[in-house]
């Protein structure tokens, strides 16, 4: 069975190290599935569900919060800007970023403020949807 090496690290840790049947990221332009002998690839990757196939049948799910995902034919580097495994994830934080976005898109002073807080409230979306997806795979 062909497999390819998938390193994911963010500036705190390395998340996975390991081999892998398949990968599947949110990628700028959408979402990206890889397999062993995939064309070279370097793309920013969007805050979102990192699946990883792994040869005995596993899965490990890891949310992302943007970074840089370089593929060459035999090897995924995921550097992300922050990397947290799907067990790792907390709900009620997630919960409580996204209704304190919501509350500073409301009240916002500025153009700046606003933007900020949306990126807040999708930072905040995008981790509770994580958490949705690695539940049903539990």
């Amino acid at each position: 069975m062909a497999t390819i090496h998938v390193d994911v690290v963010s500036a705190e840790s390395s998340i996975f190290s390991g081999e892998a049947k398949f990968v599947a990221l949110p990628g700028e332009s959408g979402e990206l599935g890889i397999l062993p002998g995939h064309t070279p690839l370097i793309t920013r990757i969007r805050p979102g569900s990192l699946r990883i196939e792994k040869p005995d049948g596993g899965e490990e799910f890891v949310f992302v919060a943007g970074g840089i995902l370089e593929v060459q034919p035999n090897t995924v580097t995921v550097l992300a800007d922050t990397a947290i495994r799907g067990a790792d994830l907390d709900e009620a934080k997630a919960l409580e970023a996204k209704r304190r976005a919501e509350d500073e898109m409301a009240t916002r002073s500025s153009d700046i403020e606003f933007a900020r807080a949306q990126s807040e409230f999708a930072m905040a979306a995008a981790q509770l949807a994580a958490i949705a997806r690695f539940r049903r795979k539990k």
